[in-house]
């Protein structure tokens, strides 16, 4: 079994407000567990405005199809999100 993950930004440079992040986090997150199936939430820089760090997860039981589905996500993410992609971070790991 192969557990793929991922850790993104959101750059919210014209955001002034957290009731203004949340506008933006809590769709993308509904829009990842709802169209791609993975596990997804804001995993950090919870009380900074200007961008949002979120986190997902897949399951696989190859790299490659794990690998597939983190493409996939950040593909969405990079070009239907509501803010811009500031950088992200993968790892696969081997389990079980």
């Amino acid at each position: 079994m192969v557990l793929g993950t991922c850790r993104f930004e959101l750059l919210l440079d014209d955001n002034s407000s957290l009731k203004g992040k949340r506008s933006v986090v809590v769709p993308v997150v509904a829009h990842l567990r709802r169209r791609f199936h993975v596990a997804a939430a804001e995993v950090d820089a919870m009380d900074d405005h200007t961008r949002a760090i979120i986190g997902f997860a897949v399951v696989a039981n190859e790299v490659a199809h794990a690998s597939r589905m983190v493409e996939a996500v950040m593909a969405w993410v990079d070009t239907e999100a509501e803010a811009p992609l500031g950088g992200y971070e993968v790892e696969y790991l081997h389990v079980f």
